[in-house]
C-alpha cells in the first residue's frame, strides 16, 4: 500500500485492512466518476466495499446504472493486464468484448433479482490476446438504506483449468472406451465382492453368446460357470488384491439356449482395481478365446503321433521288404530292380497319405498311382468302383500288392503284349448285417499263364500281407486266360473312420 494511503487510512476506516486494493481505492480520483469523491460515498457503498476487500474470493462491485467497477485483491489476478485500469471504469468499457452479457446482468440485478452461472464460457481479451475462458459467476443486487438496488456484487471464480482438465479426461475416457469396444480380446469390468458386471465389450458378448449380463452377478448371468472354478478365482483376486491368471482354461458355456453347452478354451487375467483408499472395489477381466489355437495344437500333436507311428511302420516295412527281396533274388540285378520297384510303390502310397494328412487315402487314387508307373497307356487298365477311403495300413498293403501284380503282368502277363488288358473292379456287399469290400484283379488278352515253379516274396505280399492287414480273405489264381486276384474283407476293418 502506498505510504500516503496508510497515513490517511484513519480518515476512511472502511478501507482499513483491505490489502493492496484498499490503498488504490483511497488514492483513486473518484471525482471523475459518477460515484463522486470517496468522502461522500453513501454508507451502503462503504459497507459493500468493506465486505469485498476482506474477502479472498475474487469479487467486483458494479455500482450504479453504469456499473462503476470496484474490486478486491482476489479479482486482480483474474483481470490480469487490465488491472489497475479497470478500477473506477464502468463495466461496459472494462469488458467491452462481453458488453451485451454485462448489460443483461446489470438490468436483471438492478431489478432486484440474482443470477448464477456455472462454467459459463466467454471470450475475453487478456494479456493482449483473445482467450476462451470458463467461469462460475454469481451476481447479487446491493441495496441502499431504503432497500433499493443500487449496485451489483459479482463473485467471479475462473474454472478454465478445471473445465479443460475435465474435457481432457472425458476425451481420454472416450478414447479408452473406443479401445475397450474395439479390442480383439474380450474385456469386462466387475464391481464388488459379488462380481457384478458393469461393462462388457463386444468380444466378451460374443464369448458368452450375446447374453444380457450388465447389472447381474457372474453367478446370475452365467450360471453354468459357477461350478467350474472361475468364481473362486475372482474371489481370490478380490480378497488378495493380486492378479489371477490362467492359460488355455477349459470352460463350458451355454452360448445358445437351444444347444448343449459348448467347450471353449480361454487365456485370461483377473486384475483387481483399488480405490483411493487402496481397497479393492473392482476386477478388470481381460482375455482371449484360444479355442482354435488349442484344438490346432492338439491336432498337430495327433499329426506328429501319426507321423511317428507311420515312419516307424514304414521303416519296419522297408526292412522286411529288403530282407525278403534279397533272400529270394537270384542275382544282384534282380534284387536291385525288385527292391527299387517295391520301395517306389511304398513311396507312392506314402505320398497319397501325406497329401491327405491323417485322413487315409481314397481306394481309386491308390490304384491309379500304383498302376500308372507300369504303363503309359491308361487304356490298358479298366478301373471301376465306388469311393472308399482306406486307412493308412490298408492303403500301404494295397499299394505293395498292386505293384507286385503290375510287375508280374508287365513281365509275364497281360501287360507283356499289346493286346492284354487288366480289369480292376471293386464293390461293397451287405452280408449278415456287415459290409464287405470285394476287389478283383483280372488279366485278359495276354499269353497263356501257368503257375510259377516257386513261391516268391511277391506272391507272399499279394496274398498274405494284404489278408493280414485287412482281416480278409485273398485268392491268387494263375488261370491260363490270365491271373485272377480277389480280396474279400470286412469294410469296417479297412475303411478310415
Amino acid at each position: 500500500m502506498p505510504q500516503a494511503a496508510i497515513d490517511q487510512a484513519h480518515d476512511l476506516p472502511f478501507l482499513a485492512g483491505g490489502g493492496d486494493m484498499a490503498g488504490r481505492i483511497r488514492l483513486h480520483n473518484w471525482s471523475a466518476t459518477p460515484l463522486g469523491p470517496i468522502e461522500t460515498w453513501p454508507e451502503a457503498l462503504k459497507a459493500a466495499v468493506r465486505i469485498i476487500l476482506r474477502t479472498p474470493i475474487p469479487i467486483v462491485m458494479l455500482w450504479g446504472p453504469s456499473g462503476v467497477m470496484i474490486y478486491n485483491d482476489g479479482y486482480t489476478e483474474f483481470a490480469a493486464d487490465r488491472h489497475p485500469g479497470q478500477l473506477g471504469a464502468n463495466v461496459r468499457e472494462g469488458w467491452a468484448e462481453v458488453a451485451d452479457f454485462n448489460d443483461n446482468v446489470m438490468n436483471i440485478c438492478l431489478g432486484g433479482e440474482t443470477l448464477s452461472y456455472r462454467d459459463q464460457e466467454l471470450t475475453l481479451i487478456r494479456n493482449g490476446a483473445a482467450q476462451q475462458v470458463w467461469m462460475n459467476l454469481d451476481y447479487s443486487p446491493v441495496l441502499d438504506e431504503q432497500g433499493h438496488p443500487v449496485g451489483v456484487m459479482a463473485i467471479v471464480v475462473e474454472t478454465t483449468a478445471r473445465v479443460l482438465a475435465d474435457r481432457r479426461i472425458a476425451a481420454e475416457h472416450e478414447r479408452l472406451q473406443r479401445l475397450f469396444e474395439q479390442a480383439p480380446s474380450f474385456m469386462a469390468m466387475l464391481r464388488g465382492e459379488n462380481h457384478i458386471f458393469e461393462m462388457v465389450n463386444p468380444g466378451y458378448m460374443k464369448l458368452v453368446g450375446n447374453r444380457d449380463v450388465v447389472g447381474k452377478t457372474v453367478a446370475e448371468a452365467l450360471p453354468e460357470v459357477a461350478t467350474q472354478g472361475f468364481i473362486d478365482m475372482l474371489d481370490t483376486a478380490f480378497r488378495t488384491g493380486e492378479a489371477v491368471t490362467g492359460q488355455a482354461l477349459p470352460v463350458l458355456l451355454q452360448r445358445s439356449e437351444d444347444q448343449a453347452p459348448e467347450q471353449r478354451y480361454v487365456d485370461l487375467v483377473y486384475q483387481p482395481i483399488r480405490n483411493d483408499e487402496n481397497v479393492v472395489t473392482q476386477i478388470f477381466v481381460q482375455g482371449s478365446d484360444v479355442t482354435e489355437r488349442v484344438l490346432g495344437e492338439r491336432q498337430q500333436q495327433l499329426l506328429m503321433s501319426e507321423l511317428d507311428h507311420r515312419v516307424r511302420n514304414t521303416l519296419a516295412t522297408v526292412c522286411a521288404i529288403a530282407t525278403r527281396t534279397l533272400r529270394g533274388a537270384t542275382s544282384l540285378e534282380e534284387a536291385e530292380a525288385s527292391l527299387n520297384a517295391r520301395i517306389l510303390a511304398l513311396s507312392r502310397a506314402q505320398d497319397i497319405l501325406t497329401r491327405r494328412s491323417s485322413d487315409g487315402a481314397e481306394l481309386g487314387s491308390v490304384i491309379a498311382a500304383s498302376v500308372r508307373s507300369h504303363s503309359d497307356d491308361h487304356q490298358r487298365f479298366r478301373i471301376n468302383g465306388p469311393a472308399i477311403k482306406l486307412n493308412s495300413g490298408a492303403a500301404l498293403a494295397f499299394s505293395l500288392a498292386l505293384n507286385e501284380l503290375s510287375t508280374n503282368a508287365t513281365k509275364y502277363g497281360a501287360l507283356s503284349v499289346d493286346s492284354g488288358l487288366v480289369h480292376i473292379t471293386w464293390t461293397v456287399e451287405q452280408r449278415d448285417n456287415k459290409r464287405f469290400l470285394l476287389i478283383t484283379w483280372e488279366e485278359t488278352g495276354g499269353p497263356v499263364v501257368s503257375p510259377p515253379t516257386r513261391r516268391g516274396f511277391g506272391s507272399t505280399l499279394i496274398e498274405e500281407a494284404v489278408a493280414t492287414e485287412t482281416g480278409g480273405t485273398t485268392r491268387l489264381e494263375y488261370r491260363p486266360a490270365g491271373v485272377l486276384f480277389t480280396l474279400d474283407a470286412p469294410l469296417e476293418d479297412i475303411e478310415e473312420h
